[in-house]
């Protein structure tokens, strides 16, 4: 985890505005929030905030702030100088003290309006502009008939004054309308709330509100020069799809992805699919997760001389003992715990969470390989595995398949590792003495099972 940053201030036109620095990287990012009145101080409470936050950091620099009247920033004198105006002189002010003198501008929600503002009248200092769930504006208007009703804003608006909290259907309520995948889940629920409250006074949440009604960018839609990206989920509410659809029409070679999903605020759902987008986008490389490790024990098994056998009992025959070998197989994994991987045609890749339980997998398959007239061989090791998907790999893999190579004709050979993690469970071994492997370095001392 990314340890979280100190929180510092620089000054615009003496107010201070606080800010934070996520990350060291090359490329500097401008996030300019996701639409509400949370203080940037909140990530380190809220778990999917700070995921969110740490992909961002892993991209590039990730520049954070609080605009005036928000959280760790000054208060105005007036609270007619909570403006977008004042937001992007926030923004440049926060860039100039941390030494950034161009970076990919970041916004979600209400948000993308300040984002769409600053790229409008900073087009130097945007590298690119990323906009999530977007708008150029949010009421209806009589040539803009996606817009929220102005009812609804009005109802909306009122909900946000703590003397009227009964005048909002409980279908308005914020926490439903911007992180609904978050209704249910009380430790989310109580840090909304909380937050919510911390990060704004009733009558700054009420400017700000009043601000995000009114305000009306369309018309810089069509200047903006910068590569964009517009994400949109598909079932928001508020705004929905076809504001996004509206904003990358009109910005000059904007690309739109659209999400499942109805979270507006970008941290909840499934966050991870819009930051693979983000970092695509700005990094040039789709994100890879690491692959899962785990610790199991590996059995590769091989009929002998399938080839020789198939062509003795020509395809019908072979064909009807392959297929009783495939069903003993399955039988035998499912009794002793195994997984099969794949089948390998004349074999097959299996694992186990107790080497015991597959060595008595691979004694019992070699027992009743015996009663259908065919020999197999085994090899089992064990160590960490890389999760593929439904394939496995890595080198304790390999290592496994080289050992089943080395067996002889019916017997089960194993590793020192599975040796020494049966010890007490009544298996015997023969000592077969070290054996060089193929692509595997230096000899390795192997073991037959005698006994299992």
């Amino acid at each position: 985890m990314m340890p979280m940053p100190s929180t510092q201030y620089t000054r615009r036109e003496g107010l201070h505005i606080g800010y934070q620095v996520w990350g060291d990287g090359e490329l500097d990012i401008l996030d300019l929030g996701f639409g509400t009145y949370i203080s940037i101080d909140e990530a380190t409470e809220q778990i999917r905030w700070r995921r969110y936050s740490e992909r961002l950091a892993s991209c590039g620099r990730l520049i954070r702030f609080d605009p005036i009247g928000i959280g760790l920033s000054d208060a105005p004198d007036s609270l007619d100088q909570l403006t977008y105006d004042n937001w992007v002189r926030d923004a440049v002010a926060v860039l100039d003290a941390v030494g950034s003198t161009r970076a990919v501008v970041l916004a979600a929600s209400s948000s993308a309006l300040a984002a769409l503002l600053f790229a409008s009248h900073h087009p130097d200092r945007t590298e690119s502009l990323v906009l999530i769930n977007a708008t150029a504006r949010y009421v209806e208007d009589d040539d803009y008939s996606i817009g929220v009703p102005a009812a609804l804003m009005r109802e909306f608006q009122a909900g946000l004054d703590p003397d009227r909290p009964d005048e909002v259907s409980e279908d308005l309520n914020d926490l439903r309308l911007f992180a609904p995948s978050g209704v249910g889940d009380p430790e989310f629920e109580q840090w909304w709330s909380r937050a919510s409250r911390r990060g704004a006074a009733p009558a700054t949440a009420a400017v700000l509100s009043e601000l995000t009604a009114g305000a009306d960018f369309r018309d810089l839609l069509s200047g903006i020069s910068r590569p964009t990206l517009v994400i949109h989920r598909q079932d928001a509410r508020a705004p929905s799809l076809a504001h996004g659809q509206y904003v990358a029409e009109r910005i000059p070679r904007a690309r739109l992805v659209t999400l499942p999903g109805n979270d507006v605020t970008p941290f909840t759902g499934d966050l991870d699919e819009i930051l693979d987008e983000i970092q695509e986008f700005v990094t040039g490389d789709r994100y890879q997760a690491e692959p899962e490790r785990v610790l199991a024990t590996i059995l590769f098994t091989d009929i002998v001389e399938s080839t020789a056998a198939a062509a003795s009992l020509g395809d019908r025959n072979w064909n009807r003992v392959l297929a009783e070998y495939n069903s003993l197989m399955d039988n035998r994994l499912q009794r002793f715990g195994g997984q099969l991987v794949k089948d390998t045609g004349d074999g097959s890749l299996a694992t186990f969470d107790s080497p015991s339980r597959a060595i008595r997998c691979a004694s019992a398959v070699r027992e009743g390989a015996l009663h259908l007239g065919i020999q197999m061989r085994a090899g089992l090791h064990a160590g960490e595995i890389e999760r593929r998907g439904a394939d496995v790999g890595g080198i304790a893999v390999h290592l496994a398949a080289r050992v089943a190579g080395a067996a002889d004709s019916g017997e089960v050979l194993v590793t020192g590792t599975i040796v020494d993690l049966v010890e007490g469970s009544g298996i015997e071994f023969s000592d077969r003495g070290s054996s060089p492997l193929k692509g595997v370095p230096g000899p390795r001392r192997l073991w037959a099972v005698v006994t299992a």
